[in-house]
């Protein structure tokens, strides 16, 4: 197993785990899954009220926080006779990794999908960059052809 592969793994055993210990439960009352609502993410259930947009939301929502967490320990105030707090910031990053995986699985991704298409969009970021990217050439079409 690689290391995302191991990561996307682990993180998957978390989420049951948390899932279980706080009683969710999916619509047929069974305890959730990550792999229910993957599955139903590959089967396009795709409605508001549908598990991946509740739990898409769900882990946005917490990446967000964990982004402001980061946010807050770093320094604004070039005042300041602050430091930095590298052990802190570093584990702020890891729980943002925390939620991202998540968000990929509750997207039907698995490691190798994301490894994939992040390979896929880093080239098409490069050819951006290449092509002097800017908000007037700016044309998301470009995504479309990322699968």
């Amino acid at each position: 197993m690689d290391m995302l592969e191991e990561i996307f793994s682990v993180q998957e055993a978390l989420n049951d785990h948390t899932f279980a210990k706080n009683d969710i439960r999916d619509r047929e009352g069974k305890t959730l899954k990550i792999e229910t609502v993957r599955r139903a993410a590959m089967a396009g259930e795709s409605g508001p009220n549908d598990l991946p947009n509740i739990w898409l939301r769900n882990y946005l929502r917490a990446l967000r926080e964990e982004a402001d967490e980061l946010e807050n320990d770093l320094l604004w105030k070039w005042w300041s006779k602050d430091r930095l707090d590298m052990q802190n910031i570093r584990v702020e990053i890891v729980d943002l990794l925390h939620f991202l995986v998540s968000l990929a699985q509750c997207a039907g991704l698995t490691a190798a999908d994301f490894h994939r298409l992040y390979m896929m969009k880093n080239e098409l970021n490069r050819q951006r960059q290449d092509s002097g990217y800017s908000r007037e050439t700016k044309d998301e079409s470009d995504n479309k052809g990322i699968v």
